[in-house]
């Protein structure tokens, strides 16, 4: 491990047991997501899931191991799912070719060290290493930017390229689009595309952990900029047609190592 943690555990730039407390609530798996996450794991029994959360898109028709370093997270997992490890990605605690596919969502960005991360990933891995991630070169293209690019920025310096993760995992690598549905049950920032008085919810935000590292002016001014355009219906002259797509592409990604 080549960094510290944190009084509650977490591994990364975000302390969730100050942010995480209400994580579950609006971070549930999307069953579209959820669909093709599932399916890039293939017929795999064995799963072990790393960075795991409060356990969004872990199969419940498999043997799941999940691995959280967070005890704020840890402490939200639903009781019908596996009490998750307290480890970290780049020193999991198994032997080699222990799981048929391993999984990580929307987790890489806070490793210390991608590269080991993913290397112990496909260490104990004998099928798919299955990632769902974002692009940091696709990040921009969303009305959110226009708003409050302050968040956007960091999120695309906080994510790995997607030549890195693939050139780190080795070997065969797919990579797919995920596209967001309108109605999307994931309270990433994208997934209210369609549905912009989210972001006036304070806690909503939160479940994104990339707010908590902008200044409090910049969301300050987001605020009272996005609740102005709701109510005059300026934000619905120029994107209200989000209100209405079914599917928005965004930066979501799923990128599949199947090794040699």
């Amino acid at each position: 491990m080549t960094g510290a943690r944190r009084a509650d555990g977490s591994a990364g730039d975000v302390d969730y047991g100050e942010i995480g407390g209400t994580y579950s609530r609006f971070r549930q798996p999307d069953p579209v997501i959820a669909a093709q996450i599932h399916c890039a794991l293939g017929d795999a029994v064995t799963v072990l899931n790393v960075g795991a959360g409060a356990g969004s898109y872990e199969p419940l028709d498999r043997e799941v191991t999940a691995v959280e370093p967070s005890a704020s997270m840890r402490a939200q997992r639903p009781p019908h799912l596996s009490r998750a490890i307290n480890a970290v990605a780049e020193d999991l605690p198994f032997a080699d070719a222990d799981f048929d596919a391993s999984l990580a969502t929307v987790t890489v960005h806070q490793w210390f060290d991608l590269e080991k991360g993913l290397a112990e990933m496909r260490r104990v891995t004998r099928g798919p290493v299955v990632l769902l991630v974002c692009d940091p070169d696709r990040m921009m293209d969303y009305w959110l930017s226009d708003y409050i690019p302050e968040v956007r920025e960091i999120e695309a310096r906080r994510f790995p390229s997607i030549d890195r993760i693939a050139a780190a995992l080795g070997g065969a690598v797919e990579v797919q689009p995920v596209p967001v549905p309108l109605d999307c049950r994931d309270g990433f920032n994208e997934a209210y595309y369609g549905r912009p008085e989210a972001f006036l919810d304070p806690a909503a935000r939160l479940a994104c952990s990339s707010w908590s590292l902008v200044p409090e002016a910049a969301v300050d001014r987001f605020i009272r900029v996005l609740s102005h355009d709701l109510a005059t219906g300026r934000w619905d002259e120029t994107y209200g047609h989000f209100r209405t797509q079914p599917f928005f592409d965004g930066p979501l990604r799923l990128v599949i190592g199947r090794g040699a």
